[in-house]
């Protein structure tokens, strides 16, 4: 079934490459937002150290201060939860893929004691056409290179939301790029699970109009906040602290 919907979507790529044509030029390019990209929320100790790692996303794209952006709402979510002080990092960057978040990101990133990390990343190599094989590599050298940096760590990935949703793209290359986000994430998922990252299911779009910013693509304010809710259960798989920074059952 998955080659067939790989093949079917090979077959699709003409109208792909013409409606994303025309998407592109009648979207707005948007910036990263503002504001601090490191910030420390002051509490209890030992603290929750965060680190959010991927694309555009985590680099909060869609918003104009980093305040509202998924790292930082994550942050102060968790440290009202747990009564607790987070130190939270983004490292973010536009249109990151597996393999360059693997082989530009990760070796430059000072050897932090992260004990939290969320990854997103996977909607770019959907949306270059990153063939299975080829993300499986990227992706999976990238989990590797996590794992291998910060041992300990709790790493959640968060996978491609439904992009039929996405008000930017029309309902045939949504669906188009819906059923390569879907081979991405079923082999994304079964990668986490082989290599020790717990892969979070995709965020619930219930309000496309609110959830998303002017560009149509990227989220709101409110999408990152939803999106920081849905993530925060994943943060709890550990409970109650059993050494500095560990949030444990």
């Amino acid at each position: 079934m998955n080659a067939l919907k790989a093949a079917l979507s090979w077959i699709a790529f003409p109208v792909y490459a013409w409606q994303g044509i025309g998407v592109r030029l009648r979207t707005p390019r948007m910036l990263p937002p503002q504001g601090p990209v490191r910030h420390r929320i002051e509490g209890k100790d030992p603290a929750v150290r965060l680190l959010v790692i991927g694309d555009s996303s985590a680099a909060g794209v869609g918003i104009a201060d980093n305040s509202h952006g998924l790292p930082s709402q994550l942050a102060r979510l968790i440290a009202l939860r747990h009564d607790r002080a987070v130190t939270w990092r983004a490292a973010g960057f536009n249109s990151a893929t597996s393999g360059q978040l693997r082989d530009h990101v990760i070796p430059n990133l000072a050897d932090e004691n992260w004990t939290h990390i969320v990854l997103v990343v996977g909607t770019n190599d959907a949306k270059n056409y990153h063939t299975i094989p080829r993300f499986k590599r990227e992706f999976g050298g990238l989990l590797y290179a996590l794992r291998a940096k910060w041992p300990e760590a709790l790493i959640v990935w968060s996978p491609i939301v439904n992009m039929r949703q996405m008000p930017a793209l029309p309902p045939l290359l949504g669906k188009i790029l819906a059923i390569r986000a879907e081979l991405v994430n079923r082999k994304g998922t079964l990668l986490c699970q082989e290599r020790g990252v717990v892969p979070a299911l995709p965020l619930p779009i219930d309000d496309p109009e609110q959830g998303f910013a002017e560009d149509g693509f990227h989220a709101s304010a409110a999408g990152y906040r939803a999106w920081a809710e849905h993530l925060l259960h994943y943060m709890e798989e550990r409970r109650q602290v059993d050494r500095p920074g560990r949030l444990v059952a």
